[in-house]
């Protein structure tokens, strides 16, 4: 069963992130205050669920949020940075964003740079604890897959509508194919390059 928050305190906020692990598209990040009676059945690591029940909870935690933003870094800036540094970046720019300044961080993982002067606690697996922190990857993986969707129709061939950017082998033989694309990200190093291909 998942617990409403970490503290009790009413405006924790809970932070997610999505694409940390895709060779295309930005990194998504989102942020979300919910209301300390806050319950739904479907809530979950937004990994265990369907993408049908993503969407379907995304409206849901929009409607009853007290706050919520979400946050982009591009594939260009996950070069400049890396993509840790590019994902706390999002995280900071999604609580930047909230209407309530929170009282208290709760961060899925465990990495994080402090913010302001809020305090933040880490959790590993915190979006299979903590609905505040699964409501955040559920907002920020449905936001970053309707971005994919969309940049697919540019670039077919790569089929992001499926795998949104994800190493599969249908990405990483197109990949072997057409090269890369615009959105792709080409940070990552010379072994990685081999084991791209390597299947």
């Amino acid at each position: 069963m998942l617990l409403i928050n970490s503290s009790g305190k009413e405006w924790e906020v809970g932070c997610d992130e999505a694409g940390r692990g895709c060779l295309a598209g930005p990194v998504v990040a989102a942020a979300v205050i919910l209301p300390l009676d806050f319950a739904h059945p479907l809530l979950n690591d937004s990994k265990q669920m369907t993408e049908k029940n993503r969407f379907l909870l995304r409206d849901y935690i929009m409607v009853h949020a007290v706050a919520y933003a979400t946050a982009f870094v591009s594939h260009e800036d996950i070069d400049r940075l890396n993509i840790l540094r590019a994902s706390i970046l999002a995280m900071h720019k999604a609580i930047e964003a909230l209407k309530i300044q929170p009282e208290l961080i709760a961060v899925d993982g465990n990495r994080f740079t402090s913010y302001s002067t809020i305090p933040h606690q880490c959790f590993v697996k915190g979006d299979a604890r903590f609905m505040h922190i699964a409501a955040a990857s559920v907002l920020a993986k449905t936001a970053r897959d309707e971005y994919m969707q969309a940049i697919h129709h540019e670039y077919p061939y790569y089929h992001w509508y499926e795998n949104k950017g994800y190493p599969t082998m249908s990405h990483r033989e197109a990949i072997r194919l057409f090269g890369y694309s615009p959105y792709h990200r080409l940070s990552f190093g010379r072994k990685d390059k081999q084991m791209l291909f390597d299947y």
